[in-house]
């Protein structure tokens, strides 16, 4: 299990797996609790790369980054 802890989000440690480039076991600790399962859910079994394709760079309101940007850079740093 790897796990990272955010910065300048409302969630404050991100905690998955990656077995074969895919992504398992994807839970956020704080934060927009059902938001943050929906993403879960939608990123299990996908390919780590893709996530971050698609995740990296997404803004939350006024702020530079979101969860969504924070797990791209989670998963960038563990690949």
């Amino acid at each position: 299990m790897y796990e990272y802890k955010t910065s300048g989000t409302c969630s404050t440690k991100i905690r998955f797996d990656i077995r074969d480039g895919k992504v398992y076991s994807l839970a956020f600790d704080k934060g927009c609790d059902g938001n943050l399962k929906a993403v879960s859910v939608l990123a299990e079994g996908q390919e780590a790369g893709e996530l971050i394709k698609k995740l990296k760079g997404l803004r939350c309101g006024g702020k530079t980054t979101s969860c969504a940007d924070q797990l791209a850079r989670a998963l960038e740093q563990h690949l």
